[in-house]
């Protein structure tokens, strides 16, 4: 069955983007616990690109893919899991890349370079890392997986909480810094 991308994020509204996010069927792999591990020969890079023995794996079909299985363990690696077997995977700084935003109804909702609509709040909080040169904003994913927003995500964030006159903004609820730490 052909990959169908979902609509134009700037199209939907609140409640399309909470439905499309229900409907994504994922692998639960935060309960498999596989006996086997071995090295994925995998990096991500900084910049979202996926790399395989320095391959640049280029179909994104194959990207969404392994993303579906990545999991962060509480000792920061990161895995892809299935249910007999694990493989390391190097991150060279988050799993996803961030690359638009939408504001409305009070939640910010996020589309990754992986086509996966992501809804800020307390499940999937927001942090600020860096410093006031070089400011990295991070959204929480899932399964301890987080995506950095792109250059162009940070400054509309950035545009909505100048808007508000703060360094600070709200999406379900939840009220998140944009100060680095």
């Amino acid at each position: 069955m052909p990959y169908e991308a979902p609509p134009d994020l700037a199209g939907l509204s609140l409640a399309e983007v909470a439905e499309q996010v229900a409907l994504r069927k994922l692998p639960p792999i935060a309960s498999w616990d596989p006996p086997e591990a071995g090295d994925s020969k995998m990096r991500i890079a900084a910049n979202g690109e996926w790399y395989h023995d320095d391959g640049k794996i280029s179909r994104p079909a194959m990207v969404r893919a392994f993303a579906s299985l990545l999991r962060r363990e509480d000792d920061g690696r990161y895995w892809l899991v299935t249910p007999h077997y694990k493989q390391s995977i190097e991150v060279e700084d988050a799993v996803f890349i961030a690359v638009d935003l939408k504001a409305e109804d009070g939640a910010l909702t996020f589309r990754l370079n992986t086509d996966e609509l992501v809804i800020a709040g307390p499940d999937n909080p927001l942090r600020a890392e860096g410093d006031a040169d070089s400011p990295a904003i991070y959204i929480t994913v899932r399964n301890g997986c987080e995506a950095r927003l792109d250059r162009s995500t940070w400054l509309q964030l950035a545009d909505i909480a100048l808007a508000n006159d703060a360094l600070t903004v709200e999406s379900q609820g939840a009220q998140f810094t944009l100060e680095p730490a």
